[in-house]
């Protein structure tokens, strides 16, 4: 039921249309993937299981026969470093699939902040000519963030390869990786932001990296709070809590060894479950920060009411009778086509952001 405003009620009593504490913000990711299950699910399975497949494909292969028939500490040694390059791998595209998804569910949850109709597959048609620069800026946002931390460690991995002394491997590794991580932490907050920026806003993919800093400024820290918060929850639930069944499973039926490509398709399965899941949370609360920056840095709710405020008395065309109705009679689905695509540019021009006339920047 539409309110004074035209927002649903109930959208307005899970999502209020303001700047949100932490708790409302993350109540309102939940509730927006409760309100749109098929949706949400549909695409983050979709994602995830791109990405679970392919990494348990690598893992049979890439790990190698040996490991599974003989336990010698060379094959020990070789098959740890195999998992954790993998693991790796598998980190880095599960990031790149929660930036996709963040800018896949951007336009969705949009449109349940300020009250517009979601109708089905409307998430992906309003993403759908941002795809492109969407992958781009997400392999942008994840790739500066990795150099961040590759770069402090090349000179541990150098001194190790050079069989250096002892305390000096050491002393690298511990100022290297603290660096990294730091870095790599502070870059992927200040530029997440611009994976949204880029679906909503339409900017290219440099304005859109600009974009999230501008709205990071001042916020740096809350903004990791959030998101290391998230996290925390993304890992319990999609490393433990969803996939415990599964591992049951596993145990009992595969447990001695006798059908390792049955075990590891259960594990698939159950990592597939668990991150459909989670991303979607993960993703949805990248896509409320950037509404929430908007609304406490430049009164995007308070924009969005005063529009409304003001067009409530203007005066539509009239569609019936005349030549309008003819227009309408005749233009069949071409009609309907102009009509989806007039109503998706007005979505847009709402998250555009304007200068003090009111003229989008």
């Amino acid at each position: 039921m539409p309110g004074p405003d035209g927002r649903d009620v109930a959208v307005e009593e899970a999502v209020p249309f303001r700047p949100m504490s932490i708790s409302e913000l993350l109540d309102g990711v939940i509730a927006g993937i409760r309100r749109r299950p098929r949706a949400v699910l549909g695409m983050s399975a979709a994602v995830a299981s791109v990405i679970q497949v392919a990494g348990s494909v690598a893992a049979y292969f890439f790990l190698g026969d040996e490991a599974r028939d003989e336990v010698t500490p060379g094959v020990l040694l070789s098959s740890f470093g195999a998992q954790a390059t993998l693991n790796g791998l598998l980190l880095v595209l599960s990031g790149f699939g929660i930036l996709l998804l963040a800018g896949l569910l951007a336009p969705l949850l949009g449109r349940e902040l300020v009250g517009l109709p979601v109708p089905p597959r409307r998430a992906m048609r309003d993403a759908r000519p941002v795809l492109g620069r969407l992958a781009g800026t997400a392999a942008v946002v994840m790739g500066a963030s990795l150099l961040a931390f590759v770069l402090p460690v090349a000179p541990f991995v150098l001194l190790a390869a050079a069989g250096a002394h002892p305390a000096v491997v050491a002393a690298a590794a511990i100022l290297g990786f603290s660096v990294g991580l730091g870095l790599m932490v502070w870059l992927y907050v200040l530029l997440v932001q611009a994976v949204p920026a880029v679906v909503l806003e339409r900017r290219t993919v440099g304005g859109a990296l600009q974009r999230a800093r501008a709205l990071t400024k001042g916020r740096w820290w809350r903004l990791c709070g959030a998101l290391m918060l998230t996290l925390l929850v993304t890992m319990f639930m999609g490393l433990f809590a969803l996939r415990i069944p599964f591992l049951f499973v596993e145990l009992m039926f595969f447990g001695d060894g006798s059908d390792a490509v049955a075990a590891l398709a259960v594990d698939t399965a159950g990592r597939i479950v668990a991150w459909s899941v989670v991303l979607p949370f993960d993703a949805g609360v990248i896509a409320m920060l950037y509404m929430d920056q908007r609304m406490r840095r430049e009164g995007f709710d308070l924009e969005v009411r005063l529009q409304r405020t003001s067009s409530t008395g203007a005066p539509r065309p009239p569609v019936s009778g005349g030549q309008g109705a003819e227009d309408v009679g005749a233009g069949g689905a071409g009609g309907a086509a102009d009509a989806e695509e007039s109503e998706r540019e007005r979505f847009i021009a709402l998250w555009r952001p304007t200068d003090g006339t009111g003229a989008a920047v």
